[in-house]
């Protein structure tokens, strides 16, 4: 096992940049993992060396691969891994779990999100798009060909989006408001459709994927390199798991 405590093990086939923060990481699909066939279903993904888990929408999938864009940043678990030589790397990854639950009555469907967004955008929109009207926004640089259907482009410099949101048209009827991005600001969102807009919890989701606030907590005992060392040294996953627990309560 190169990965600690995974529900799934998935080989990576393949890796695709998309653009300058958007890296396409393809897995092959392991045996006994099941969609949930919910179009922004999520996994939990840990990468080799580390056991401490990232959160990523399932962009596609089928009985052979699936597919996770994943956000880069400066630094990260997830960042470091994905923007070197990741083929061939096994990874765990959890049973996916998912959110989005159309209304009966929904005559439209509006979507709005930043870059971490964009996989369940396009999802939802793949999946629904045939039976209703889809529109979608997102808060970030253009990535040529992503979307399958039209999409407004915003300036991730821009107002934000809570401003977006406010300042949007809504069609006439009962419809569906999903959208995901930065904690903070789904929170003001929230309360503006709920008390302003008055749609009740059937019509609407809001989901904050990441937090501006939190930032990024260094951890006293950075298991990579202990991984790499046991392995450079031969030693079994346990020896090496058993090492860093042992740094951790020294620390």
């Amino acid at each position: 096992m190169s990965v600690r405590a995974s529900q799934f093990e998935a080989e990576v086939l393949r890796r695709e940049e998309l653009s300058a923060h958007l890296v396409r990481i393809v897995l092959a699909t392991p045996e006994g993992w099941a969609s949930t066939g919910v179009p922004d279903e999520w996994v939990s993904l840990t990468v080799p060396g580390q056991f401490q888990t990232r959160y990523y929408t399932v962009r596609s999938c089928s009985a052979e691969e699936l597919v996770l864009d994943v956000v880069v940043h400066d630094e990260g678990l997830v960042t470091e891994w994905a923007q070197g030589g990741c083929v061939g790397d096994v990874v765990g990854i959890s049973e996916p779990k998912g959110s989005f639950t159309l209304p009966a009555d929904a005559g439209w469907v509006h979507l709005v999100g930043d870059l971490t967004a964009l996989p369940a955008m396009e999802r939802i929109a793949v999946t629904v798009g045939d039976s209703l009207p889809v529109t979608i926004w997102a808060e970030a640089d253009p990535v040529e060909g992503y979307f399958s259907r039209p999409v407004t482009w915003v300036d991730p410099g821009g107002a934000g989006l809570a401003a977006l949101v406010e300042s949007l048209e809504w069609p006439a009827g009962p419809g569906y408001f999903w959208m995901a991005g930065e904690s903070g600001q789904m929170r003001d969102i929230r309360r503006f459709v709920r008390r302003s807009l008055g749609w009740d919890a059937a019509h609407h989701d809001l989901m904050g994927y990441w937090s501006q606030s939190r930032g990024r907590q260094r951890r006293a005992v950075d298991p990579g390199p202990i991984y790499a060392r046991g392995k450079a040294a031969g030693k079994s996953d346990e020896e090496i798991w058993a090492e860093y627990d042992e740094e951790r309560n020294r620390d």
